[in-house]
């Protein structure tokens, strides 16, 4: 079991040091930070976060058993008017516990915080299209893939897909129901 808290300035180190590689960077981030990750980045990254009109919600991720800080997620983009966000920023930082469904844990987490205390109406994501791990977590939590964004990000002389996905609310409700 995992818990989802707030992520500050104390969570800063943990999180550089599970940032290992430009490679890993923009796939963890997008084009949201310049490797290396810098604590003067996650300064600004965090500056109008969790409070309660902020466009940004952002969690580090416990392990309720241990108490032991093992991933990192957010809630981007909010848009209060059109009751839209978007999940971003997700990592299971602690390889130790990788593959063991915490992933679906947080994603599971951060949409009750989006539909449940935020009353959110969609929920969006992106996700590069040779993650299939991510990819297949966001299906079975019932996002569905919209459109791929084709050579959407350049990673050196390569370019990545990317997978545009969402859920809406009522789908979210459905698929609760059923577990």
């Amino acid at each position: 079991m995992i818990e989802l808290k707030y992520f500050d300035r104390s969570d800063f180190k943990q999180l550089i040091e599970w940032i290992d590689s430009p490679q890993f960077m923009l796939q963890w981030s997008g084009p949201t930070f310049e490797y290396p990750l810098t604590e003067s980045q996650l300064e600004k990254y965090i500056e109008n976060a969790n409070s309660e009109n902020a466009e940004a919600m952002i969690y580090k991720v416990i392990e309720t058993e241990t108490g032991k800080v093992i991933g990192h997620i957010s809630l981007g983009r909010i848009d209060r008017k059109h009751k839209s966000a978007r999940i971003g920023k997700v990592l299971i930082g602690d390889q130790s516990v990788r593959g063991k469904g915490i992933g679906q844990q947080m994603i599971n987490g951060i949409l009750s915080i989006a539909f449940d205390e935020l009353h959110l109406h969609r929920v969006s994501l992106g996700v590069f299209d040779f993650n299939t791990s991510a990819i297949t977590c966001y299906e079975k939590a019932g996002f569905i893939k919209e459109g791929l964004l084709r050579d959407s990000s350049k990673n050196i002389d390569e370019y990545w897909n990317q997978w545009e996905m969402s859920i809406l609310e009522n789908e979210w409700r459905e698929m609760k129901q059923g577990l």
